[in-house]
């Protein structure tokens, strides 16, 4: 988990809105690409320079400037000062420990989000911050760096002309923005939830202690989703309400789509922590039971091994038989020692029968 605590401390002092990078620093230079459309028209460029991203041959009805990489605070610079973003906002894009918000301005809105990916090799939930600056006509997106996003598929309808995108407004691609990240979830529970079942088969075959430290590795991958998701929840909730004119009342019912979108991902992450929490249970009952097993044959070797001994413990006293009043006949008898041994195992498998009819085993 990253540490930001010590990261924020270079703001200590400085004026709000003093835009200092704040999170993971990412190797390499910014990409920027953009893309303008209309209903009729498209224009696409990619790995460019902020001045090129602004400039404008033709004004489109919809502009979508991607940015990946927040270490080139100048690039964030050029891009508020031509978009009149305010610059608190800039420094919250620059702050990437932030949970998943809103905040209206005068001609925009401002959004933060939680984008999330399954690293399938270290088996691990990983989280890049996503600000969107959503305008009347233009939407910005700035993410932390991290190689890849869950926007292609957006990007793949505006080039081929597929479904509303092309012919909606800047919030309806700032809504599919927000829908694709919130299917991603979806994916991540889905996985969550298939680490899950393999662990309970493992529960219940042969658990380990290798089992517990997965269960609490699960168990803190559900509670970073839940923190992901449960805000954004209440975001999306926000805009389906109206609270932001940009987004038309058209759009608000594919928001309240959305929402419940959002509510089903909570349940699934809920029934997911619960049914975890009951494997922990089940876990810590098996040992316990297992540790009783242990113990009550341990319990019943003992026991039977109790009267044997006293036996043996007799006979291995030093006695003085020529002297002695208390004479000892079979010390001297010819059948003694397997009478002994005789009497010994009829005990024992005495006793044994004895806890078998009463089901101690």
């Amino acid at each position: 988990m990253p540490r930001l605590s010590g990261a924020r401390s270079q703001k200590a002092g400085l004026a709000p809105g003093t835009l200092i990078h704040v999170g993971k620093k990412k190797l390499g230079t910014v990409q920027i690409s953009r893309i303008d459309y209309s209903e009729d028209w498209l224009a696409e460029r990619a790995s460019i320079s902020a001045e090129d991203a602004l400039v404008t041959k033709r004004r489109p009805k919809v502009r979508w400037i991607n940015v990946d990489g927040l270490q080139q605070v100048d690039v964030l610079e050029k891009l508020g000062s031509h978009f009149k973003i305010h610059p608190l906002v800039l420094e919250d894009i620059l702050h990437t420990g932030q949970r998943p918000k809103m905040e209206n301005y005068d001609s925009s809105l401002f959004l933060v989000i939680k984008m999330l990916r399954y690293n399938e090799r270290q088996g691990i939930v990983e989280d890049e911050q996503v600000s969107i600056v959503l305008g009347s006509d233009f939407v910005l997106s700035f993410q932390e760096g991290i190689e890849g996003d869950v926007f292609d598929a957006i990007r793949e309808r505006i080039r081929r002309k597929k479904g509303h995108l092309r012919s909606q407004d800047a919030s309806y691609l700032a809504y599919s923005l927000l829908d694709a990240v919130v299917d991603q979830y979806f994916v991540i529970a889905e996985r969550l939830g298939d680490r899950i079942e393999d662990l309970e088969r493992e529960l219940l075959d042969n658990p380990t202690r290798a089992t517990l430290q997965e269960m609490y590795r699960l168990k803190r991958e559900l509670l970073l989703v839940r923190k992901s998701v449960w805000p954004l929840r209440e975001v999306v909730h926000q805009l389906e309400r109206g609270d932001c004119p940009l987004f038309r009342k058209p759009i608000r019912l594919y928001l309240r789509d959305l929402y419940d979108h959002t509510i089903a991902v909570l349940d699934a992450l809920e029934n997911e922590r619960e049914l975890l929490s009951g494997m922990m249970d089940i876990y810590l009952s098996s040992v316990s039971n297992k540790l009783n097993e242990i113990m009550k044959v341990l319990t019943i070797i003992a026991t039977i091994f109790i009267p044997l001994t006293f036996i043996v413990g007799i006979y291995g006293m030093n006695f003085d038989t020529s002297t002695s009043p208390w004479n000892m006949p079979e010390l001297r008898w010819y059948w003694g020692y397997p009478a002994i041994l005789t009497i010994m195992a009829v005990m024992g498998i005495g006793m044994l029968a004895y806890f078998k009819k009463k089901k101690w085993f």
